[in-house]
């Protein structure tokens, strides 16, 4: 029969492995760096992770079960969110260890970008003392919705996808950092691309709002202009 240690360690490891769980899949993980970006109903996050509704849904049934995500009915939706900025933390620190210990996530990452004309991105620390000191103009490339949710103090939001019919909002002679999700998001790297060709000094900002979150720095709330 087990001792009463025992059966404590295997409680407490079970409980531990839910977590392991709750991000055993690619496309889980994918669904949690998206809700880093805010509460959004399954619909847009399953658009983004190229997945139907039910299995988005079905998906995030796993890490609302190990209570890293919570869910709220609003009329005929479901709105999913992160149980706290904790999660986010968790998410941010995850990635951060794939980084450092899987040679993959490197390799990956480098033929990607390097295909893309190998954009440089702006360290976190550099681009807090260059807001600070009004040095540049901070581009947050997101949806709207997604700014509207927490965003980089300062920065302007224009979608990617609006950038064309918006340039008057940029100040020409300044130079732009845009950022989106965070390192695995191409949103920035589109801005950059677009803001390019049309003259202006731009750079992508490796890190998103999750990012700045887990280091401790301050995220703004507001409406989008």
């Amino acid at each position: 029969m087990p001792t009463p240690q025992r059966r404590f360690k295997d409680a407490m490891y079970e409980q531990l492995a839910r977590l392991g769980k709750a991000t055993s899949a690619p496309k889980r993980l994918e669904l949690l760096d998206l809700l880093c970006q805010g509460p959004r109903t399954v619909e847009a996050p399953a658009d983004q992770a190229a997945l139907s509704v039910a299995n988005a849904s079905r998906h995030l049934q796993v890490p609302r079960a190990a209570r890293l995500v919570e869910a709220e009915k609003k009329g005929l939706y479901v709105e999913y969110r992160l149980a706290d900025d904790e999660v986010a933390r968790f998410f941010v620190a995850l990635r951060g260890l794939a980084e450092a210990r899987l040679a993959e996530v490197t390799q990956v990452t480098r033929a990607f970008f390097e295909a893309r004309g190998e954009l440089e991105g702006v360290a976190g620390d550099e681009l807090l003392r260059r807001v600070k000191a009004g040095d540049v103009t901070v581009l947050d490339g997101r949806p709207v919705e997604e700014y509207r949710a927490g965003h980089i103090p300062g920065a302007l939001s224009i979608p990617v996808g609006e950038l064309e019919a918006r340039p008057d909002e940029l100040p020409p002679r300044r130079e732009v950092v845009a950022y989106c999700r965070g390192p695995y998001c191409v949103m920035a790297i589109e801005a950059v691309e677009r803001l390019r060709a049309h003259g202006y000094r731009a750079h992508r900002l490796e890190q998103g709002v999750a990012d700045w979150r887990a280091r401790g720095w301050r995220v703004a709330t507001a409406r989008a202009r």
